[in-house]
């Protein structure tokens, strides 16, 4: 290891830092520290003072770098939460270098927002800007292969976000370095054709500048005066863009013009072309009509003295230090790509956090803001090449699966995370490597439509599913959406309910239009039953006035309630009565129900459908009230559910998960064995809130392995 002797840049740098209780410690023990220093912590640490980084930031720079320092450190470190989470990312760093260094020229941009999504403290980029930096400054004494990588990690990673955070200091030598290592014959033929003219363009830009200041100070303008020339690898970069020749740049040698306010701008563009003629295709105002990303400036090129071009960009402190800053986000417009809202919002962030005051609650509170508001609305996952495959937030394995191939999603029967076999409805983080099961030949499920299974959370994958089953025939649609009709209906006990009066509903014609939708993941099964426990609701309400007119109220034992809650019933045209479910047919609400009077205890009431209400009603048809489901919110109802399942071992475990994700409750569980077939018939007494619950839960039921039914008892 090449060391500093003396390590004074240590000590020099320990004198310099606040005296805080959160670092104290920390730094306590670093003075005492006596061990070597890597070459590179004392460049490190000054390219970090010219970003302005703060000592939490500095000290896990130096803890990083040093060998065996953290576990020296740990006690001391257990206080300083921010240099820990600098640290972490650093170290979440190293997993997307190893994955740049595997697939050289894959996607840089996947391994960029896979980088950004793991660093949860954006300080960390700055540390990572600044040693790339040092390292790609000593990179000339290496062996060529060590050197081109090292460029080329600068090039994909490195300077992409220099720039769109806005750290130009960084950013130009950055690119400067890995393109004189990538492509040193360009670099040396455009360095060579700038050298030839150093001490000219130098003079130039001198003498451009002394007008301009001269000019300003006759009109009475405040302003300050700045010259560059560009660096070489814009200079490669504009060429290429624009299919221009070296002698055909009007921005090699370049003015930029500083004032105080947008009249002072245009002030000063009137005086600069009043000096010398302007080139008319090369004026743009960013002032009056800003760049989609709210960059703005004045930009135009003259031909300066001798005929030369000198380009000349003005605007006002603020609208300097905005672009400057990196606020505007004007790196969109120099790489380009697709806008994503979320991505914007997430740079922006970072970009104030790097702004941000070091000391005191704002920064505090930018931090915590950071932490808590802005969510990152893609995860960024690893396929078993370490290449990376991005998917929306809340992706399950199953949107991987489709992102890698189509047909590794068709295909799909099972998944492995980070080495562990997981459900297919698995939602796995940013980071995570994901291994997709597939079988030699296969085809999508179409429960996997269902959004109430959780298998998809990606349209453009939902769509590739879909478009799998739209290029079946017809005839094995329509027997496919019939099935799955059956089944629904069957499982929520109204097999024979009558489809007619829910078409217009849905804007179907037929019920056959009907089942084809349902095959093709256009409509779910639960929302025909849903649909057709609202006509049947609704039916009955309307029919009620009429009957209850012909009602001897007198012959009702009216018992009002007295727990201070609303009723769970209303019975018309009597109040409140004494009522209860009745066991035969267990109704939740959203069910069509019936009352009926019964000698001694009240009200029960009765699905619609009941065969005993039809048993009983038919002996006594006076008896029969008509009722309706109350207000109360909190009310909860049982029910029972028949399950047939293959026997296997943590069945009863897998269906009792289900139902406590669900927040239903389990009254009781009654099981009975086949053995010859090897099947379990299972009963379970539920307790739920409506009618939408019990549906929801019997499709997730449905799906678990092994599961061949699960309907509502009755």
């Amino acid at each position: 290891m090449t060391t500093l002797a003396p390590p004074q840049v240590l000590a020099d740098w320990l004198q310099r830092q606040p005296d805080t209780a959160v670092l104290r410690p920390a730094l306590a023990l670093l003075a005492a520290y006596g061990g070597p220093l890597p070459a590179e912590v004392g460049p490190v640490l000054q390219t970090l003072d010219r970003l302005r980084a703060d000592a939490e930031v500095q000290l896990a720079a130096i803890v990083h770098l040093v060998p065996g320092l953290r576990e020296k450190l740990a006690p001391a470190l257990d206080q300083a939460a921010g240099v820990r989470a600098v640290l972490d990312g650093l170290q979440a760093a190293e997993q997307v270098w190893s994955l740049h260094a595997q697939h050289e020229g894959g996607n840089p941009e996947g391994l960029r927002r896979l980088l950004l999504a793991l660093i949860r403290d954006l300080r960390v980029v700055l540390v990572l800007l600044s040693l790339q930096l040092v390292r790609l400054r000593a990179a000339s004494k290496s062996p060529e292969p060590e050197r081109r990588a090292l460029a080329q990690l600068s090039a994909d990673i490195h300077a992409p976000l220099a720039n769109r955070l806005g750290i130009w200091q960084l950013k130009w030598e950055l690119e400067d370095l890995a393109f004189r290592y990538l492509q040193p014959e360009t670099y040396q033929r455009i360095a060579r054709l700038l050298d030839e003219k150093r001490t000219g363009r130098e003079k130039f830009i001198d003498e451009a500048k002394q007008k301009i200041r001269a000019a300003l100070a006759e009109a009475g303008i405040a302003a300050d005066v700045d010259g560059r020339a560009k660096h070489i690898f814009s200079i490669w970069k504009k060429m290429q863009r624009k299919g221009l020749d070296f002698s055909e740049l009007y921005d090699i040698r370049a003015v930029r013009v500083l004032v105080d306010d947008v009249a002072d701008c245009y002030a000063a563009l009137g005086l600069v072309h009043q000096l010398w003629a302007p080139v008319p295709s090369e004026f743009d105002d960013y002032i009056a009509r800003p760049k989609g990303n709210d960059y703005r400036s004045l930009h135009t090129a003259v031909l300066g003295p001798d005929g030369r071009t000198l380009e000349v960009q003005i605007r006002t402190h603020a609208m300097h230090e905005h672009a400057e800053l990196g606020v505007a986000a004007h790196w969109r417009y120099k790489e380009g790509g697709k806008a994503e809202a979320s991505f914007e919002r997430k740079v922006a962030w970072m970009r104030q956090l790097l702004d941000a005051p070091r000391e005191g609650d704002e920064d505090a509170g930018l931090l915590s803001g950071f932490n808590t508001e802005l969510v990152e609305d893609r995860i960024y996952l690893l396929t078993p090449r370490g290449e990376v495959v991005d998917v929306p937030q809340g992706g399950t394995v199953l949107d991987f699966a489709y992102h890698v191939h189509t047909e590794v999603g068709n295909r799909c029967r099972g998944a492995k995370v980070n080495g562990r076999i997981v459900p297919l409805d698995f939602k796995p983080s940013s980071g995570d490597r994901v291994e997709i099961l597939t079988s030699k030949t296969g085809e999508p499920r179409r429960d996997w439509l269902l959004a109430s299974n959780g298998f998809l959370a990606s349209a453009r994958a939902r769509d590739k599913v879909r478009s799998w089953f739209h290029k079946l025939d017809r005839a094995r649609n329509l027997q496919d959406g019939r099935d799955m009709l059956d089944k629904e209906l069957r499982r929520v006990a109204m097999l024979q309910a009558d489809l007619a009066p829910i078409l217009e509903r849905f804007r179907f014609e037929t019920v056959e239009d009907l089942q084809l939708a349902l095959a093709l993941g256009d409509l779910g099964p639960s929302q025909v039953s849903r649909a057709l426990h609202d006509h049947a609701q609704a039916a009955l309400q309307a029919a009620q006035p009429a009957r209850v007119a012909g009602k001897p109220k007198a012959a009702v034992p009216s018992r009002p309630r007295n727990d201070g809650r609303a009723s769970r019933f209303t019975v018309e045209g009597v109040g409140n009565l004494l009522s209860q479910l009745a066991r035969c047919c267990q109704p939740v609400p959203g069910d069509p129900i019936v009352g009926y009077l019964t000698r001694g205890r009240g009200v029960s009431i009765h699905r619609r459908n009941c065969a005993s209400l039809h048993r009983l009603v038919g002996a006594q048809p006076e008896r029969e009230l008509p009722v309706n489901w109350g207000q109360a919110e909190t009310s909860r109802y049982e029910v029972g559910v028949q399950i047939r399942a293959y026997d296997r071992k943590w069945l009863l475990k897998d269906l009792t998960n289900v139902i406590a994700q669900a927040e239903v409750s389990i009254l009781g569980i009654q099981s009975q064995a086949d053995d010859a077939r090897g099947l379990v018939d299972l009963r379970l007494s539920l307790r739920v809130s409506d009618f939408g619950q019990l549906s929801q839960l019997l499709g997730k039921l449905d799906a678990v392995a092994g599961v061949q039914d699960a309907r509502r008892l009755g």
